[in-house]
């Protein structure tokens, strides 16, 4: 798993040398799910993020098995049973900033922000639009959204005997500081 990691930050590296390059390896995504029986929460504090201001493109990866549960049983089930980890380690997205043009990263402020783009889960893979918000300030790049995700969409089987504890469509929330990318 090490391996895949290293990888992939090799591969991110070598791609974004230019400026105008954001880059954090500490992304935050959590993931909420509300019913009258139970809430579930799951926090990976390890996302990598990508973003090359002079085109809007964003990329973001994650493993899976990053996620913590309150209840250890919960992370367990996650893994093995509905997102199956091992065999579906990853969680990617890949898109654009589509109002890019409104946004100025050369100076601090808070801009509305429009994404869209490819979401793969459990090795579906599914367009995604969004808003949010990214922030500059000296010189790093804030960013905050969230979008509810179906389990079903992305073909995670929930049993029937735990249907009523987890929501039909999770809400993702998505927060990272990113940091210029140095030659």
């Amino acid at each position: 798993m090490k391996t895949i990691i290293t990888l992939a930050l090799i591969s991110i590296s070598v791609v974004c040398t230019a400026q105008g390059k954001f880059f954090t390896r500490n992304g935050t995504i959590t993931f909420f799910s509300s019913t009258p029986v139970e809430d579930i929460k799951a926090e990976n504090y390890n996302a990598t993020a990508v973003l090359d201001a002079a085109t809007g493109a964003m990329e973001f990866s994650l493993l899976m098995k990053s996620f913590n549960f309150k209840k250890a049983l919960m992370q367990e089930h996650f893994n093995e049973n509905y997102v199956e980890s091992d065999k579906f380690p990853k969680a990617t997205f890949k898109g654009t900033i589509v109002n890019l043009d409104e946004i100025d990263f050369g100076k601090d402020g808070s801009y509305p922000a429009t994404v869209k783009g490819d979401l793969t889960i459990h090795g579906e893979t599914k367009p995604v639009e969004t808003t949010g918000t990214i922030d500059v300030k000296d010189g790093k790049v804030i960013t905050a959204s969230s979008f509810m995700v179906a389990p079903e969409d992305y073909k995670i089987e929930i049993p029937g005997v735990v249907r009523d504890k987890i929501a039909k469509k999770i809400e993702v929330s998505v927060n990272t500081e990113l940091e210029p990318l140095n030659r």
